[in-house]
């Protein structure tokens, strides 16, 4: 059989190989990174038995495949230390995710964060002992009776919801067996470093009628030095947490009055308006054009979107007039019907219709998390109606508007184009076009972009931007997605050059996604302290005493009357604490008006960027900040103490 490698380069072997004896064939080192393999695309265990040509690629720790190889043996390796610390814990499920790995464990006595040093502990010893870690496999009710035998219940039950004639695979380490799809590592001696993050209660399955489990989270990295950069970054994220810092600068709050619908308070608000209105004034200029429409609409729109039959429990539902009513979990079934409020010719295509729509989906109350993941947000959509022949083209302009928004915030990006599902609708001949015609848009540009086979949406293929914060974390915002479902579902058409109808493709497209959760990852991206185009309160006027309120506020008006968003502290307090709250609220400048100040008709600035940045006249301060405002800069801020 012939092996063709990632390289190019191909082995022959005489007869079947499993993936590490071919790797240690390439090189002893290899094999010793080694974490799984990938034969024809597909991650296999190191175990797996190769006996036909292939191509292999063997991953290492630097691939996603042998990052969650690694991590999902570091899952078991915590696992089994539970069950030698605390013998009646139950097992449920422990993957590995993407930093890392939790397992979900029904627990006699809960877990508090004291016990993770003491499973970390009993976890060294079990890699110590470099336990060989050995796959097999049991007929169905074999496996079931083996499960019970252990007292396992919830393996019992996830082994019987496999078909009948299953062959169910465990694997093995030491005294520790687990039902598992694998891939696992060779033995458990690799895993030398690793950290238990927290703990959470999980509902068994998601399903919140279910027993409440104990979920233990950690991750493990293959080097020390990579562990302790990962928690350093982790640290630094929990100083950036958007729900602390929107509390302490007043820009949003939750209530238990309405759990996972957020409240924007006024600084809130203007950072959002301020958002918005960046969002029309580029929409605008790309050739858009803003609709609105109703927050609740009829059952009969959302069974011909399909909604109704895919999405129905994750939407709000009532009855008026004895019909049935939902409100809108997403934006394009009215925007299709804002497209057939009239004749539509070639002549009108491309057409480009924004809308800044709020939309509600019921998401699980375990779910919610602030900003991030709420159950009401303005989803920045845009549907743009064209023909075949201007894909390419919109397309490329999409990403150019996306790459423009995300290039102001500083954000890096990397760009996903994802392929067609096995559930999926449409013709092969649609399908290859519009795959081919977002390939070819990304191509023109010049974007490198990863190949997501098979995870489009079931109506076409998308491309999605997952943009990267100031501390190394990705977001997934904006998307493209081609739909030629939605325009078929509601009969759309345009009359062509031929004077013939015919049916128009379909863009639908977002670049911050969800306004709120942007808001949030802005939040964090900028730990609070904004660009001065951004912040809610961009100029903070100080009186040295009550002296010089006077002056101060002829400061203030003069600030106000340029646009600029301004305040005075006006507390009897002293200068030093005045700027000190100034700073604690990140403001971008302060404006320090004393004696001397008044006597020469100047200011005292003192900036978040340099510090003390000295007396100017206002008019000169002014036009700096006007000019810095206008052209949406971001200066470097410098660390607070």
């Amino acid at each position: 059989m012939i092996i063709t490698l990632k390289d190019g380069s191909t082995k022959e072997y005489a007869e079947s190989k499993s993936v590490i004896e071919i790797a240690s064939d390439i090189s002893e080192g290899l094999a010793r990174m080694a974490c799984a393999g990938e034969v024809n695309g597909e991650v296999v265990d190191l175990r797996t038995v190769v006996d036909q040509d292939c191509e292999l690629n063997i991953l290492t720790f630097q691939e996603e495949g042998g990052k969650a190889a690694f991590r999902h043996t570091t899952s078991h390796i915590m696992a089994q230390a539970i069950k030698r610390l605390y013998p009646t814990a139950k097992l449920a499920i422990g993957p590995s995710i993407a930093d890392g790995f939790y397992y979900d464990m029904d627990m006699e006595n809960p877990l508090t964060t004291d016990d993770l040093g003491k499973i970390e502990a009993e976890m060294k010893k079990i890699v110590k002992e470099a336990l060989p870690i050995k796959r097999f496999t049991l007929p169905r009710e074999e496996a079931i009776a083996f499960m019970k035998d252990r007292n396992e219940p919830y393996k019992v039950e996830l082994i019987e919801d496999l078909p009948e004639g299953s062959e169910i695979s465990f694997y093995e380490q030491g005294e520790f067996v687990d039902l598992c799809a694998g891939p696992h590592l060779m033995t458990t001696k690799p895993v030398k470093a690793f950290k238990l993050l927290s703990l959470a209660g999980a509902y068994w399955r998601g399903d919140e009628h279910n027993k409440m489990l104990t979920r233990i989270y950690g991750t493990s990295y293959t080097k020390k030095a990579d562990l302790e950069a990962y928690i350093t970054r982790m640290e630094e994220a929990k100083k950036r947490d958007h729900r602390k810092l929107g509390k302490e600068l007043g820009l949003f709050m939750m209530r238990e009055e309405g759990p996972g619908f957020p409240f924007f308070l006024p600084k809130g608000m203007v950072l959002k308006n301020t958002l918005l209105d960046y969002w029309r004034e580029i929409h605008e200029k790309n050739g858009y054009v803003e609709i609105s429409t109703p927050i609740m609409l009829s059952r009969h729109l959302w069974e011909t979107s399909g909604h109704w039959d895919h999405y129905k429990e994750n939407m709000y539902t009532t009855v008026i007039d004895e019909t049935d009513f939902a409100i809108k979990p997403m934006n394009c079934p009215g925007g299709i019907l804002v497209y057939q409020s009239e004749p539509r010719s070639y002549r009108d295509l491309p057409l480009r219709m924004g809308e800044l729509g709020l939309v509600h989906r019921h998401e699980k109350s375990g779910q919610l998390h602030g900003l991030m993941r709420v159950r009401c947000f303005t989803q920045d959509d845009a549907h743009i109606f064209m023909m075949p022949e201007q894909i390419r083209e919109e397309i490329k302009g999409v990403a150019r508007l996306i790459d423009e928004v995300y290039s102001l915030f500083g954000f890096k990006y990397h760009v996903e184009l994802s392929t067609r599902p096995e559930d999926s609708m449409g013709s092969d001949e649609d399908w290859e076009m519009a795959t081919d015609a977002l390939r070819g848009a990304l191509d023109d540009l010049g974007l490198d972009y990863v190949v997501n086979e098979g995870d489009g949406a079931f109506y076409g293929p998308k491309i999605d931007f997952h943009l990267e914060d100031s501390i190394g974390r990705t977001w997934q915002c904006g998307t493209i997605q081609l739909d030629f479902q939605l325009p078929l579902r509601f009969n759309c058409e345009y009359i062509g050059a031929d004077g013939e109808k015919h049916r128009p493709i379909m863009i639908h497209r977002v670049a911050f996604g969800s306004i709120e959760r942007f808001i949030g990852i802005l939040i964090e991206h900028f730990a609070g302290a904004f660009p001065t185009w951004l912040s809610p309160v961009q100029v903070r006027v100080l009186p040295i005493s009550d002296k010089y309120q006077e002056y101060g506020q002829k400061v203030l008006d003069q600030l106000k009357a340029a646009g600029i968003r301004a305040d005075m502290d006006t507390k009897a307090e002293k200068i030093g604490y005045k700027i000190r709250e100034a700073r604690l609220e990140k403001l971008p400048y302060m404006l320090i008006v004393g004696a001397k100040e008044e006597e020469e008709g100047k200011v005292s600035v003192r900036s978040r960027f340099l510090g003390d940045e000295g007396a100017k006249d206002l008019s000169e301060f002014l036009e700096d900040i006007t000019e810095e405002i206008k052209a949406r800069k971001i200066r470097e801020v410098q660390t607070e103490e």
